[in-house]
């Protein structure tokens, strides 16, 4: 009897063939024809599933995302049941900036795909990110939960603090992929942010 294929599975096989061949070459050197070789499938096999290279990348950068929401719920978990508003907003940020080879690979990669959104056509004809003012969002509201129980900075305009934290910390990804300073140096800046923002770290933990 034939074994029956998993066309999910399939799929992410060679997505995650994209971002490996991509995080040592750049993804735009990347061909359907490495991401096959990569895989250990043929180039049909790729075709089949995704026809195009762009069906193929937003595929990988869904992919992507999903991987990096995986490593920001494990930080999460981590923090234990009840991890606060700046312990979550740690988790976030944190998880993208390139301390280890998994981040550096998404930073380098979510970059890659932003500036080949700008320049190629077939790309630029499809939104970059369904809703690309989540973590913008997701930031603000933690901030303002955090005001409401006083537990950070009631002047601050949690908007612009929010805006002002994912700004610099992809900034200072970049900074780290290209050996500027060193991840903890970066982790130095964004504690003296959040601390600027938050009240103290006594107040910030959560009772447990």
């Amino acid at each position: 009897m034939p074994k029956r294929v998993d066309h999910e599975e399939r799929r992410a096989q060679i997505a995650e063939a994209l971002i490996r061949v991509a995080g040592r070459r750049g993804l735009h050197a990347v061909g359907m024809r490495d991401v096959a070789a990569e895989a250990g499938v043929s180039l049909r096999l790729v075709q089949y599933y995704f026809q195009t290279k762009e069906n193929l990348l937003f595929y990988g950068l869904q992919h992507l995302t999903d991987r990096f929401t995986a490593r920001v719920g494990a930080r999460l978990a981590a923090a234990g049941p009840d991890p606060g508003p700046r312990a979550t907003i740690e988790a976030l940020l944190l998880a993208s900036l390139p301390t280890d080879e998994e981040s550096r690979t998404f930073h380098l990669l979510y970059s890659s795909y932003s500036m080949l959104s700008v320049t190629d056509e077939a790309l630029a004809a499809q939104p970059f990110i369904d809703n690309p003012d989540a973590a913008e969002n997701a930031l603000t509201k933690l901030l303002r939960q955090a005001q409401e129980t006083g537990l950070a900075d009631p002047g601050a305009d949690a908007r612009t603090e929010a805006i002002s934290l994912l700004a610099m910390t992809a900034t200072m990804g970049t900074s780290i992929l290209v050996g500027q300073r060193t991840p903890e140096s970066a982790i130095d800046v964004l504690h003296y942010h959040l601390d600027r923002v938050f009240t103290s770290t006594e107040q910030a933990a959560q009772p447990g």
